[in-house]
C-alpha cells in the first residue's frame, strides 16, 4: 500500500470519528439562532483549485476575492461569483476561506465557516452530516482522455470496456465508474490535477469529470480532450448527483436565507456566469507553451505565493524545532533522574508515575502520523471542547509536540552516552543531580546529538506539508492551489521540489558549519587543558 493511500485512509477515518463524536456528545456549537458565526460576514469555504468552479490567482482582477487564510491569494470562479451574489443578497461581507476537500464538511460542522460553495453535490451521505440549499448549477458528466488515443472517439459507456478509468476521491464521480461494463476501475485520486498527470503519464486512460471542469483541463492541456455522451448513452445519474448546492450546518436558519438568495438568480444568469468563468479561465491559461516555458511562466506569475509559502514553512520548522527541543530536553532530564525507593519512597512513586506519563506521551505521539494529530487537534478541539484555535498556532503546537516526542528519546540517548564515571565524579565532589546535568552532562550531550537535532529540523521542513490537511498555508498547500488553478501539476511540483531542496540543502550546510565550529572549540579547550596540566 502506498504512503498516500495510508494517509488518505487515516484522514478519512479521523474525520469520520470526529463527526460521530460531535453527534454523540452534542458538542457542535449551534448557530441556528444566528445566520452566521461572525456578525456581518459570510465565511465561505472552498478548495480554490477546481477551475472553472473555483481557482486561486495573485490579484483581485476580474472580480476575484481575497482568501482570508492565505495572504496574497485571491479566489475566483463560478462558485466565487455565486457566493458574492448570495452575500450581497444577505447584506453580508463575503470572506473566502480555503480548505482541502475533505476538510470542508468538518469546517462547516464546527462553525469555522458558514457555508461550503465548492461545486459540492448534495449526496445522501453528505446530507447525513450537513444541510444543503437548492441547486445552483447542474452539469453533465464526461470522460477526459488523451487526444489521439483509442478512447478519444468513443461514443458510449460500453465503448470504454477495458479502459483504466478513475475519479476524484470522495466524490460520486468515482462511484459511477461501475456503470461502465468491463472497466478497469483504478484507485481514486485526490484532485483533478493529480488525475491529469496520471492521464498524461499513461497511468490511466481517462477520468470522470463535470463538463466545465473538463473544459478548463483541456484548455490548460491541449493534448487532452473530453468525451461527451448523447442522451441515454452516458452515465445514469440522479439530480442530486449532477447538481451542486451550498453546504450549511445542520439546523441553521442560513439554509432558508441562502435559498431565497439563490431564487433571485435566474437560470440564464447562472449559465452566463459559468460561460464567463470558463472563458476567463481559458484566457488566463493562454496559448500553448513549451515545458520549460510553462515553468518560467508559472514561476513568474505565482512566484510571490511560492516564496510566501516557503517562508511559512521555514517559520513553522524553526519555531517548532526549538520548542520541540526544549520539550525533549525537559523530558530527557526528568527521565534521567535516579530513583531510590529506600531513601525516598514518596518521591520514588511520584517519579514512577511521571515517567510513565512521559513514556506514554512519547509512544503515542511517535506511534501516530502527524497528519492525524493535526486533524484531531484542529477539528477535535472545536467539536469536543468548542475551542477555536488559530490555524498557525495549531501548526506550531502539533509540530512542536511531535518533535518533542522524537527529541526526548534523542536527548535521553545523548545523556546515556556520557560516561558513568562523570556522574560518579560529580557526586563525589558534592554536586547535585541538577548541577551535574547543567554543568557537566548536558553540554556534552547536546554537542553529541546536534547532528540528530539538525536532522529533525530538516525533517520538519518537509513534514510541514502534511499540515495542508488543516489549511495551513505552507509551501505544499500553496502549491496545490497553484496546480489546481493551472492544471499543470508536474511543473508546479517540480518548482516546489526545487524550493524544498534549496531550503533543506542550505539548512544542512549551516548545521554542519555549526558542528565544525563546536568541534573546533572543543579541541581548543582540550588542548588548553592539556597544556595547563603540564
Amino acid at each position: 500500500m502506498k504512503k498516500n493511500d495510508v494517509q488518505i485512509k487515516w484522514k478519512s477515518l479521523v474525520l469520520s470519528f470526529l463527526m460521530l463524536m460531535s453527534v454523540v456528545l452534542g458538542t457542535v456549537p449551534s448557530f441556528a439562532s444566528a445566520q452566521v458565526a461572525t456578525p456581518g460576514k459570510l465565511r465561505v469555504g472552498m478548495e480554490a483549485n477546481y477551475a472553472p468552479f473555483n481557482w486561486a490567482q495573485t490579484s483581485d482582477e476580474n472580480g476575484a476575492v481575497a482568501i482570508a487564510n492565505s495572504e496574497g491569494e485571491y479566489a475566483n470562479g463560478y462558485d466565487v461569483q455565486i457566493a458574492k451574489k448570495i452575500a450581497d443578497s444577505l447584506g453580508l461581507e463575503l470572506e473566502i476561506v480555503k480548505y482541502e476537500w475533505d476538510g470542508l464538511p468538518p469546517a462547516v460542522m464546527t462553525g469555522k465557516i458558514d457555508a461550503i460553495i465548492a461545486g459540492m453535490s448534495p449526496t445522501a451521505e453528505r446530507k447525513e452530516q450537513i444541510d444543503f440549499s437548492d441547486s445552483y448549477y447542474t452539469s453533465d458528466l464526461v470522460v477526459v482522455v488523451q487526444k489521439g488515443s483509442q478512447w478519444a472517439d468513443k461514443k458510449t459507456l460500453a465503448d470504454f470496456s477495458g479502459a483504466r478509468i478513475t475519479g476524484q476521491l470522495n466524490t460520486f464521480h468515482y462511484s459511477v465508474i461501475d456503470q461502465i461494463p468491463g472497466v478497469s476501475k483504478e484507485t481514486a485520486l485526490d484532485s483533478f490535477p493529480t488525475m491529469i498527470e496520471a492521464l498524461k503519464s499513461d497511468r490511466i486512460d481517462g477520468y470522470v469529470s463535470e463538463k466545465p471542469g473538463a473544459m478548463a483541463a483541456v484548455a490548460a492541456n491541449p493534448d487532452l480532450v473530453f468525451v461527451e455522451f448523447e442522451q441515454g448513452q452516458g452515465f445514469n445519474t440522479s439530480s442530486e448527483d449532477t447538481s451542486i448546492a451550498v453546504g450549511i450546518q445542520k439546523g441553521s436558519s442560513l439554509t432558508g436565507e441562502v435559498n431565497n438568495a439563490l431564487s433571485l438568480i435566474g437560470e440564464e444568469e447562472r449559465a452566463q456566469v459559468m460561460e464567463e468563468m470558463v472563458m476567463l479561465n481559458v484566457a488566463e491559461e493562454g496559448g500553448t507553451q513549451s515545458f520549460f516555458g510553462s515553468i518560467v511562466s508559472m514561476a513568474r506569475e505565482y512566484g510571490s505565493l511560492f516564496i510566501r509559502g516557503a517562508a511559512i514553512t521555514m517559520l513553522i520548522a524553526i519555531v517548532s524545532t526549538l520548542i520541540g527541543f526544549l520539550i525533549g530536553l525537559v523530558i530527557g532530564v526528568v527521565r534521567s533522574i535516579p530513583l531510590n525507593r529506600k531513601k525516598r519512597p514518596g518521591q520514588y512513586h511520584v517519579q514512577k508515575v511521571i515517567n510513565f506519563l512521559l513514556a506514554a506521551y512519547v509512544e503515542i505521539i511517535r506511534g501516530t502520523p502527524m497528519m492525524v494529530q493535526a486533524v484531531l487537534f484542529y477539528y477535535g478541539s472545536k467539536q469536543l471542547f468548542n475551542l477555536d484555535i488559530n490555524i498557525l498556532l495549531t501548526a506550531f503546537i502539533v509540530v512542536s509536540v511531535n518533535t518533542g516526542a522524537y527529541l526526548a528519546e534523542v536527548v535521553r540517548g545523548g545523556i546515556n552516552s556520557i560516561d558513568k564515571g562523570q556522574f560518579e565524579a560529580c557526586k563525589a565532589i558534592g554536586m547535585s543531580h541538577t548541577q551535574t546535568m547543567t554543568n557537566v552532562v548536558l553540554p556534552q550531550a547536546i554537542r553529541n546529538i546536534l547532528p540528530m537535532i539538525g536532522n529533525e529540523f530538516v525533517i520538519n521542513i518537509k513534514d510541514t506539508s502534511v499540515l495542508n490537511v488543516i489549511a495551513v498555508t505552507e509551501l505544499f498547500f500553496v502549491t496545490r492551489s497553484i496546480v489546481g488553478s493551472t492544471y499543470q501539476a508536474f511543473q508546479g511540483y517540480l518548482i516546489t521540489a526545487a524550493i524544498y531542496f534549496v531550503l533543506t540543502f542550505t539548512t544542512t550546510r549551516i548545521i554542519r558549519l555549526l558542528e565544525r565550529r563546536l568541534d573546533t572549540d572543543r579541541r581548543i579547550i582540550l588542548t588548553s587543558d592539556s597544556v595547563g596540566g603540564v
